[in-house]
């Protein structure tokens, strides 16, 4: 089974994420953490300070937010993307594509 762990301070967005997905609460939470996958909300940029190496990290920001996502890809996530895609895709991400 594929480990996911998700930084989703918002609280609507984390109900997306359903029970497969272990959420954490502080970004620094991330720098220990042991995934397959990680997903962040960019909103707030110190994510990037605590993303683990060699872990495939996918984050997600405003689509007018073009700087967050340059600089994610920069800061080492796998992926940057603009929210609409990133919802869009997560069922697939999570394993749930029913949905």
């Amino acid at each position: 089974m594929t480990r996911i762990i998700a930084y989703v301070p918002n609280l609507m967005d984390r109900s997306r994420f359903g029970e497969t997905v272990q959420i954490v609460k502080k970004p620094s939470d991330l720098a220990s953490a042991e995934a397959d996958l990680i997903l962040v909300d960019l909103s707030s940029r110190e994510v990037l300070d605590y993303l683990p190496p060699g872990s495939r990290v996918i984050g997600f920001a405003p689509h007018i937010d073009a700087d967050t996502l340059r600089a994610a890809v920069a800061g080492g996530c796998t992926e940057a993307l603009p929210r609409s895609v990133f919802f869009k895709r997560l069922p697939a991400l999570i394993g749930r594509e029913d949905d």
